[in-house]
Formats: structure tokens, C-alpha cells, sequence
């Protein structure tokens, strides 16, 4: 089947000669896309327009921070390995999607992901967590600084089931406020939140309850283990379903990260193969 966009044919994301369907995981990028709190805008110039030139060429300034991205080793550990010193194999495979709600600053724990996806994940697995955030993914303090989180004993569970990547609908691979959002390292970039904390949480100090540093963040990349932050799009489309996943960054040198188009194919009729690479 193919469709019309623009007055060109393609070939349609679910209904094509591959027989594979295909669904987008990624939030848009461009023009004031959701950013972190102190984080530059995004820009975007028009060197060349089809009225001045004949042609578009834009010229884009952004951090690799933005929207659907990939965190390589190298952004929280000193170190460790950069995006373009990742095999390739780490941005391919087969994984599951699973689904796991959670409501403000609520923790993503160990027993959460071993009730939600124990008895079904495997070594080598992607793994992307749906806690329903990705629904309000705007330009918010909600999405940003109240959002659930993964804690150090979901950094734990990662590790032992030897997963090859971790993703989620959330803003980091931490809880915000073990990271620059809350009391830590380089922050609080929202001071105000302290206080909201002290009684949402009954009387507890925000320090007691996230004495470290980005810890998941750690354990993950220390491990080989690379996590993907706000995947959103059609997640839940595909959430509970064992899919294949793509999502290759650039080959960028010393690279901390990248922007990704987060993919899931699902082949329903189990016919379609890579090729072999025999010669022609």
C-alpha cells in the first residue's frame, strides 16, 4: 500500500512490500521542542530557501540532550566509552516493551521490573519502560522535575538480567531528583521543589531520600549498558509486544550522546530476512 504525503508516494509504515510494520517511538525535534531546565533552545536558520536559492539548507544548534536521545558512557563517566566507540550491534536488536505506571516522583524499582518483565526478558535484550509519562511530554515542570524514576536497585535488576539497553517515556535514566533538578550535583536547578517534596513525601528531607549523584546513570554505563531518555510516539502501541528495535546515533567523534529516530519493526508474517551478503 502506499500513500500520498505531499503529492509523492511511500510506501506505507504499516502495510508495505517488507511486509513489516513499523512505528515511531520518538518525540518530535525542532522548533521550541521540550527542553531541560537549563538547557540551551534549540535553533534552527534557513541558510538557503527555496526563494533566495532554490534550495532548503538549515543550520541547526542544539545539545544531543534533546528529545529522543541515546546517552553514550562517556556523559556521566569519565573514562568510559563515547557514542561512536559503541559496536553497532548495541543500536539493533529484538526486546520488549513493558509497561509499568507510575505517578509523580514515584520510584521505578527492582521488584517493579521483575513483576513487569521477569519471567519474559532475555540476555542481550532492549528493554523500554512505559510509565504513561510520555503523555504530558511538553515544555512543563510536570514532565521534567515530578516525573517517576528508575533508583539504584532498577540499575541493579538491568544489570543482572544482562540487558543491552534500557529505555522510557521519562526525562533521565534517574529520578529527577537524584539528578541536577533536585539537591545534587550542579544543582538544585528548582530550588522550589524542596519544599513541594517535604510534604508530598510526609516530612522527608529530599537529601535523605536521594543521598547520590545520578546513580543508575552509573551502574548502567559502568556495565555497558546504554540508556535511551524520553521515547514516547507510539509506545503504547506496541507496549506489552516483544518487538525488533533500531535506533543507530550518529558516528559522532567523542560523542556524549545523540539524537535518535527510535524505530520498532514487527514482522507478522515472519518472512522478511536480512540479507546475507552473498555476492551479485
Amino acid at each position: 500500500m502506499t500513500i500520498k504525503i505531499r503529492g509523492i508516494e511511500f510506501q506505507d509504515n504499516l502495510d508495505n512490500d517488507m511486509g513489516l510494520e513499523f512505528y515511531n517511538l520518538s518525540h518530535r525535534f525542532g522548533y521550541q521542542s521540550p527542553n531541560w531546565p537549563y538547557f540551551e533552545d534549540v535553533k534552527i536558520e534557513r541558510i538557503h530557501y527555496m526563494a533566495k536559492s532554490g534550495v532548503l539548507s538549515q543550520r541547526i544548534t542544539t545539545s544531543m540532550h534533546n528529545t529522543t536521545h541515546i546517552d553514550a558512557p562517556a556523559h556521566v563517566v569519565a573514562g568510559t566509552p563515547f557514542i561512536n566507540e559503541v559496536p553497532l550491534p548495541h543500536f539493533f536488536g529484538t526486546g520488549i516493551v513493558v509497561s509499568i505506571p507510575k505517578k509523580k516522583w514515584e520510584p521505578i524499582t527492582y521488584d517493579d521490573l521483575e513483576k513487569a518483565a521477569g519471567k519474559v526478558v532475555r540476555p542481550g535484550d532492549v528493554v523500554i519502560v512505559n510509565t504513561g509519562w510520555h503523555h504530558i511530554y511538553e515544555d512543563n515542570e510536570d514532565y521534567f522535575a515530578r516525573a517517576p524514576g528508575f533508583v539504584s536497585s532498577a540499575g541493579h535488576w538491568f544489570v543482572e538480567k544482562k540487558v543491552k539497553v534500557v529505555g522510557h517515556d521519562t526525562q533521565a535514566n534517574d529520578h529527577p531528583l537524584a539528578t541536577a533538578i533536585g539537591p545534587q550535583r550542579n544543582g538544585p536547578l528548582l530550588p522550589h521543589l524542596k519544599e513541594e517534596y517535604f510534604e508530598w513525601s510526609g516530612g522527608r528531607d529530599w537529601k535523605d531520600d536521594f543521598p547520590e549523584w545520578e546513580p543508575v546513570h552509573r551502574i548502567l554505563f559502568n556495565n555497558g549498558i546504554l540508556g535511551i531518555e524520553n521515547v514516547g510516539g507510539d509506545l503504547d502501541k506496541v507496549t506489552g509486544k516483544r518487538v525488533t528495535f533500531a535506533f543507530f546515533p550518529w558516528n559522532w567523534d567523542r560523542g556524549d550522546g545523540c539524537i535518535i529516530r527510535l524505530v520498532a519493526m514487527i514482522d507478522k508474517r515472519g518472512a522478511y530476512r536480512i540479507e546475507s551478503g552473498e555476492s551479485f
